[in-house]
């Protein structure tokens, strides 16, 4: 890395990175971006997010968890080479006790879909999740018509568990979900040996 990559990365609060992508901690800084994205009409169609969300409710976000025990981690996916963020990423529903978490992501600017970087953002994610907070679970449920998504989870070796009958309602009709899990013994097998 050059004096002038070093000085980039610098300027950006980096918790873990990837080829092209770092991952950031959600901070109140974007959260105008954040509500941009969650109000997308194609960023949300499959992200459950049916309710317009304001700048005052995703400040709530933000707020301690009541319990201190986190439920939720995320971050904010920040690209690299164009020097700015993209999408997020977390683990929801956290069971520390046994192991498990629920993954969701979604790259908000449409310019970086069918890029390669939800792939290599769920890659990371798992490995955060399995190497630093030592879970032994991911799951997740992908609605049938995102071919995007349940192709990323086929892709990085997710299992496909069954189909969840009218679980979601998207653009006016209920449709099926596809459900997803990788067991760390799993990924562990697959990942490539250093």
């Amino acid at each position: 890395m050059n004096e002038k990559e070093e000085k980039e990365r610098k300027d950006v609060p980096v918790f873990i990175e990837a080829e092209t992508i770092y991952f950031i901690t959600h901070n109140s800084e974007y959260i105008n971006l954040y509500v941009k994205w969650a109000n997308d009409p194609k960023v949300r169609k499959y992200a459950r997010d049916i309710v317009p969300i304001r700048v005052d409710d995703a400040k709530r976000w933000f707020e301690p968890s009541e319990r201190g025990i986190p439920d939720y981690i995320g971050f904010l996916i920040w690209h690299k080479k164009d020097k700015k963020p993209i999408g997020i990423i977390g683990l929801g529903l956290i069971d520390w006790i046994n192991g498990w978490a629920s993954i969701g992501i979604s790259i908000g600017e449409s310019a970086y879909w069918n890029k390669n970087i939800a792939t290599e953002a769920t890659e990371l994610i798992i490995r955060y999740a399995f190497n630093e907070l030592n879970l032994n679970k991911l799951q997740a449920g992908i609605a049938i018509d995102n071919i995007g998504s349940w192709s990323v989870a086929d892709k990085i070796g997710f299992v496909f568990e069954g189909i969840q009958k009218h679980e979601m309602y998207v653009d006016g009709k209920y449709v099926d979900e596809k459900t997803y899990c990788l067991l760390k013994e799993d990924w562990m097998k697959r990942k490539p040996k250093k």
